[in-house]
């Protein structure tokens, strides 16, 4: 039966293909008593050897995508799987308690998940530790008939179905095989939508419950545009779906004939259209759609994607890589953006009530714990900077002491590193990502230190606002258009244009095709968005005349008390 769901479009695009839930299966069961010991060992045997083979597969695809280092994990889980004296407990446990195999692997592998954790002097142990979960889940699976999802063993058309998707997850998806994916959580600014639109693949997010309407196989049918999905279409509404994609396609490739045009509007003003990346991988995408500049590298991925803190050496190399590949255009690095809900294996974070509000970013950069992975960071993208032109940025700042420490730290590895015989570009600029309140009033006192600003709208309405923008109860108070956000942007732009530096912004506001008329009114002089973004945007820019569009920006900062009164103005100046 066909089933109409509404959600969030969340990246552009249209997709018609199978579901693949990325869901975790019930893995509960009841402990039975057995006669025929022999046949449970046989079970167990036959799991293991299902498992091997699945982490076999696996481990490659991760060697092709990741690289060995990354993938070295798997081989850690291979070797619990095929440890004699872990799968000898198992078996005794089955002959000697008769019972069936599901219970005898849990009852081993919590006693050895138990020894391990408890052994906190050794990061090694525990480690293991959290290895033997992942098998035991894996074989526990396998025993009870149920697959668990290995999104890198995708090798057919498919539309990821999940209750939302962790940037490590999303940064594995293949685009080859995966046309688009639906949500049941997550909203235009939410870290999947972020990736969706990096990796150009079509996302509907906030559906409520799609992972329970639809089953592994059925036909859905995606709209990135609408925010419309369909479960199980008609012949009429694949064929309307298909319509769509294929002019949204024809659309773009009319934008695409910008690609190598300059970003002037009406009246001969020019702006800087950048792109936000997350991977060296991602420049390609930059330069397919004509981004002039990085506004945003998501360096925190580098971080993500590693089961280890990169070294020196990996982070130059992708900084280098980054930077070459643009070509003496501007890159902007952010340093690294850790917390919140982007956690680390290898490094532990304190469970926190409000972790937004928390341990995070340039706070975890300045604290003791912090201090060499920060410094290794700015050693690796100092070295790296005389291979383009770097710009470095600091987040979550709210203290203009916090700067001034973080530079600090920036110009002591400078000086280590000239002293060394390194060579070093003396042309970065320096600059902090504005995403707090208390840093945008100050903007003032700010832009005599910093080189640039760059506005961070995610969290800066969030914060402003009081309201998480992952929470669906209070998602009517994320609002970008509202008078009092504006007004905060617009402080930003004027107090860096007072003193001679240039202000951008690299949050989703960025390229939001409303928000831009305001944003062109008020002399922002760098938009950053995803570089699937940047043609469209272009292509609107070139449309606008700047005059009008600052009598536009004075109406909504000075007249317009409500988000819904600043769109309506947008709409009587856009039309």
């Amino acid at each position: 039966m066909t089933t109409m769901l509404k959600g969030i479009a969340a990246s552009s695009g249209v997709a018609v293909a199978k579901a693949y839930l990325l869901v975790q299966p019930d893995l509960s069961f009841e402990t039975v008593s057995v006669e025929d010991t022999n046949n449970e060992e046989a079970r167990l045997d036959a799991a293991l050897a299902a498992s091997q083979s699945e982490l076999q597969l696996i481990k490659d695809k991760a060697v092709e995508s990741l690289g060995e280092e990354a993938a070295a994990v798997f081989d850690a889980h291979m070797m619990v799987l095929a440890d004699p004296d872990f799968i000898a407990q198992i078996k005794d446990a089955i002959s000697s308690k008769k019972e069936n195999a599901e219970a005898a692997l849990k009852e081993v592998s919590d006693m050895f998940i138990t020894i391990f954790e408890g052994m906190t002097d050794n990061a090694y142990m525990q480690e293991r530790a959290a290895d033997i979960k992942d098998v035991t889940k894996r074989v526990l699976a396998n025993l009870l008939g149920v697959k668990l999802p290995s999104p890198a063993l995708i090798d057919e058309e498919v539309i990821i179905v999940a209750e939302d998707l962790t940037p490590s997850e999303t940064a594995q998806l293949d685009k080859k095989y995966v046309k688009a994916f639906v949500t049941n959580i997550g909203g235009k600014t939410s870290h999947s939508a972020i990736m969706a639109n990096t990796l150009e693949i079509p996302a509907v997010l906030g559906t409520k419950n799609i992972t329970e309407l639809v089953s592994n196989g059925q036909l859905l049918a995606a709209s990135g545009l609408t925010g419309e999905v369909i479960i199980d279409p008609t012949a009429e509404q694949q064929a309307e779906f298909e319509k769509a994609g294929a002019d949204f396609a024809a659309q773009k490739a009319e934008w695409a004939a910008l690609k190598n045009a300059e970003t002037v509007t009406a009246d001969g003003k020019h702006f800087e259209l950048a792109a936000n990346i997350g991977t060296p991988d991602d420049v390609k995408g930059v330069n397919d759609n004509g981004g002039e500049a990085i506004g945003l590298y998501r360096t925190e991925f580098l971080y993500m994607n590693s089961d280890h803190f990169p070294t020196e050496d990996e982070q130059y190399d992708a900084y280098k890589a980054v930077l070459e590949g643009m070509n003496g255009k501007p890159v902007v690095v952010r340093t690294m953006d850790i917390g919140g809900d982007k956690k680390l294996p290898y490094f532990q974070l304190p469970d926190e009530m409000n972790p937004f509000l928390g341990w995070r970013a340039l706070r975890i950069s300045l604290s003791e714990a912090g201090d060499a992975m920060f410094r290794t960071q700015l050693r690796a993208l100092l070295r790296a900077s005389v291979h383009g032109r770097l710009r470095i940025m600091f987040p979550m700042v709210a203290l203009l002491t916090e700067f001034r420490k973080a530079k600090g730290i920036l110009l002591e590895e400078k000086a280590k590193l000239v002293a060394e015989g390194v060579a070093v570009s003396d042309a970065i600029e320096v600059g902090i990502m504005i995403e707090i309140p208390a840093a945008a009033m100050l903007a003032d006192q700010f832009a005599k230190e910093v080189d640039f600003f760059s506005i961070g709208t995610n969290d800066l309405i969030q914060y402003s606002m009081a309201a998480d923008r992952m929470n669906e109860q209070v998602s009517y108070l994320y609002q970008p258009y509202n008078p009092s956000l504006l007004r905060l942007i617009n402080n930003v732009i004027k107090s860096a244009h007072a003193e001679g530096k240039w202000a951008g912004m690299c949050g989703a506001m960025a390229g939001d095709q409303t928000a831009v008329p305001l944003l062109m009114g008020m002399g922002l002089d760098e938009f950053s968005m995803s570089a699937t973004s940047v043609l469209q945007t272009r292509s609107l820019m070139k449309r606008l005349d700047t005059t009008k569009m600052q009598e536009l920006a004075n109406k909504a900062l000075t007249e317009a008390g409500t988000m819904e009164e600043v769109v309506a103005l947008v709409e009587e100046y856009v039309k």
